[in-house]
C-alpha cells in the first residue's frame, strides 16, 4: 500500500515530511486475518546508516511473512509530529514499532491510551510497560570496538567521532570509541562532536573539517543523512572513515576502512518475529555482541592483518566476559 504525502497530511492533520506506506492494497492490508504491525522510520530509509538498517529488516519481514501479515511504514518524522504519527499508527495496527531511541517518548505516551495495542522500540535502554517492549542496540558496545580498529588504522595518531543529537546513547558511544581507541594506543588523539541533528550534512560535514584539522585521518559517526557531510570531508582531505550499522564493505568505497554492524533491522525482525509466533511480550532485551553478528559486530574492509583481527577478536571476548565494561543506556 501506497499513500502519498498530501493525502496523509489531509487525514491526519499533520506536517510530516514523507509517508511511504507499502504493502499490496488497502483492503487486503487491512484484511482482518492478517496481523497488523505499522512501523516509524523517523529519518530516511536511504541514510546508509540507522534507518537503512531498520528498512532492510522492514523489507525482510515483508518477504517471509507475505500474505500473512500486513507491514507498513512511515519514514521521515521530524521529532514534533511523532505523537501524532504514532497515534495514527495505533488507530490501525496490532503492532507498532518506533525505530529509534528518539521515538521513546512518544511511543509511552501514546502506548497509554492504546493498551490493546503492542509496541516495541528499537534503540533505547529503558523499562518495559505493560504493552511496550524495549530493545537495547548497546551502541557504546561497538563503539568501543570501533575505536580500537580506528586507532590501529589511523597513521596520524588522531581519530574522531560525530554524534548527531547529544543523548545519553549517542554520547556514551562517542565515550566509547575515544576510550577504545586508548586501550590499543594509550597516546591517541581522539576528538569528538555533537551537531544536534542526526540529518544536517554541512554541520556534520563542518565537524569532521574541524576534526581533520586537528589531525585526525579516520572517523567514526552516530548520524544518518549527516554522513554525506563526513564523506565530503574525508573526500577532500583525503581522511578515512567506519561506517555505522551495516556492512558496507563490498561496496568497495575508497572512503571507508571498515563498518560497524549494529543490527537496527534485525531488531525490528525480533519484534515482528516474536509478533507473529505469539511469543511477543513486553521485555527490555539488551542485544550487542551476545546476539550474534547480526546484531552486532565489525569488517575491515581492507588492510587488516592477522594481528588486528586477533585483537579484535579479543576485545569483543572480554566486553561479552565483563572484562572490559562500557557505558550502558
Amino acid at each position: 500500500m501506497t499513500l502519498d504525502r498530501r493525502h496523509f497530511l489531509v487525514t491526519t492533520a499533520g506536517s510530516m515530511s514523507l509517508l511511504a506506506l507499502q504493502g499490496a492494497t488497502l483492503a487486503r492490508a487491512w484484511a482482518a486475518d492478517q496481523v497488523r504491525i505499522g512501523i516509524m522510520v523517523p529519518g530516511s530509509k536511504s541514510d546508509h546508516g540507522w534507518m537503512e538498517s531498520g528498512y532492510n529488516g522492514i523489507k525482510a519481514a515483508q518477504a517471509r511473512y507475505a500474505g500473512k501479515a500486513s507491514i507498513t511504514y512511515i519514514e521521515n518524522v521530524k521529532f514534533g509530529d511523532m505523537e501524532q504519527a504514532l497515534v495514527s499508527l495505533a488507530a490501525k495496527n496490532d503492532l507498532v514499532i518506533g525505530c529509534g531511541g528518539q521515538t521513546q517518548a512518544s511511543v509511552l505516551k501514546v502506548a497509554k491510551r492504546f493498551p490493546k495495542v503492542k509496541f516495541s522500540i528499537v534503540g533505547p535502554t529503558g523499562t518495559a510497560t505493560e504493552n511496550v517492549a524495549q530493545y537495547d542496540v548497546l551502541q557504546a558496545q561497538i563503539g568501543f570496538v570501533a575505536g580500537a580498529v580506528a586507532a590501529m588504522l589511523s597513521k596520524n595518531g588522531a581519530v574522531s567521532y560525530v554524534g548527531g543529537m547529544e543523548i545519553p546513547a549517542i554520547v556514551n558511544t562517542g565515550k566509547e570509541f575515544g576510550n577504545g581507541a586508548r586501550y590499543v594506543k594509550p597516546s591517541i588523539k581522539y576528538i569528538e562532536a555533537y551537531t544536534g541533528d542526526f540529518d544536517d550534512v554541512a554541520k556534520a560535514k563542518e565537524a569532521t573539517l574541524a576534526a581533520i584539522a586537528q589531525g585526525a585521518d579516520v572517523h567514526y559517526n552516530i548520524v544518518n543523512l549527516g554522513i554525506r557531510g563526513m564523506e565530503q570531508a574525508a573526500r577532500e582531505k583525503n581522511t578515512k572513515l567506519i561506517g555505522s550499522y551495516t556492512n558496507y564493505c563490498s561496496e568497495k568505497s575508497p572512503l571507508y576502512v571498515a563498518y560497524t554492524v549494529s543490527g537496527i533491522g534485525f531488531m525490528i525482525e525480533y519484534a515482528i518475529d516474536q509478533m507473529m509466533a505469539g511469543t511477543w511480550k513486553p521485555e527490555s532485551k539488551p542485544f550487542g555482541l551476545a546476539m550474534g553478528p547480526r546484531s552486532a559486530g565489525i569488517d575491515v574492509c581492507s588492510a587488516a592483518t592477522p594481528e588486528m583481527l586477533a585483537k579484535v577478536k579479543e576485545i569483543e571476548e572480554d566486553l561479552l566476559s565483563g572484562k572490559i565494561k562500557v557505558a550502558i543506556g
